[in-house]
């Protein structure tokens, strides 16, 4: 199948590199030229324009920071046309950037109206995930197209879910990473009140894992340096999932607890000590890292 994939961060790039892996046709363009000479490395082709890249794709993947970018992209800004208004043929778009809902809807119906199928489909699973190929991906959008999506989408993830119909996979993901946002800050702050008061952070965590205490971030992804030895915390909290993306989401989350008039007292709570850390030049490091607001010893 021919893919065209636009998008190369740390997430984007080992997702295409999955696509060939599985043996599709893929074409990639990213504005940074060093992404695309490491896909082209993987048996990628390179273009030199997001258009370039579509032209006779059968699937469009992105994988952009933000709504901003994906507007533009397929909509278009400042005078420039977006590929919906240039694409040849009908391809089927999933869009796996986390936006906000309405973003995705805007784009879908833009879409729709072009008889162009758009799914959105944010994922979870972070960096390691992506490269091995089993992220979960959350979409949103119609039932034939997200058929459709399914082998594409199981080159790359292991959990595919179709949350309901356009901009559900947004609400979904950023329910999902509210949640995370708590659980993260929730067990750095526990680690640090068990080690302050003596306990091994290992053996606690531990405790805690087998515990009604445990959660992800305890299974797979401590915070504690040198308790878990790849996740993030043991390698200066390099790589992963960065703290200012974390800040993105839980903004999201906000935004749309605003729109809706629901009550989210956690995930406030989350979105201010996370804003405080990135506050505190912490912003390109992993999300893990809030360990460090809880522990006055730690060195920045």
């Amino acid at each position: 199948m021919h893919i065209a994939f636009i998008g190369l961060g740390n997430m984007g790039s080992p997702m295409a590199i999955n696509l060939v892996k599985a043996g599709h046709d893929v074409t990639v363009f990213d504005l940074v030229e060093s992404s695309m000479r490491q896909l082209e490395s993987e048996g990628a082709r390179s273009a030199s324009s997001a258009m370039e890249a579509v032209h006779g794709a059968e699937v469009i993947v992105s994988m952009l920071p933000a709504g901003v970018h994906v507007r533009g992209l397929y909509l278009g800004r400042e005078g420039q046309a977006g590929l919906l208004d240039q694409i040849d043929g009908q391809p089927l778009i999933i869009d796996a950037s986390t936006i906000a809902p309405e973003d995705a809807r805007i784009v879908a119906e833009a879409a729709r109206q072009r008889g162009i199928e758009f799914l959105d489909a944010p994922v979870s699973g972070g960096v390691g995930g992506a490269k091995a190929g089993t992220l979960t991906f959350i979409v949103g959008g119609p039932e034939a197209a997200f058929q459709q999506a399914r082998p594409v989408l199981e080159a790359m993830g292991k959990n595919i879910f179709l949350a309901g119909e356009a901009g559900a996979g947004q609400v979904a993901k950023i329910c999902n990473n509210m949640l995370l946002g708590i659980l993260m800050s929730g067990t750095a702050e526990a680690l640090a009140l068990g080690v302050r008061n003596g306990l091994d952070p290992a053996t606690l965590s531990e405790i805690m894992k087998q515990s009604s205490g445990g959660n992800w971030a305890l299974n797979v992804y401590n915070p504690w340096p040198g308790v878990m030895e790849n996740a993030p915390a043991s390698k200066d909290y390099q790589g992963g999932f960065l703290v200012d993306l974390m800040m993105k989401d839980l903004g999201l989350a906000w935004d749309l607890a605003l729109d809706s008039k629901a009550a989210v007292p956690m995930g406030s709570e989350a979105r201010n000590l996370f804003a405080l850390h990135a506050a505190q030049g912490n912003g390109r490091l992993d999300f893990s890292s809030i360990q460090r607001l809880y522990r006055s010893d730690m060195p920045e």
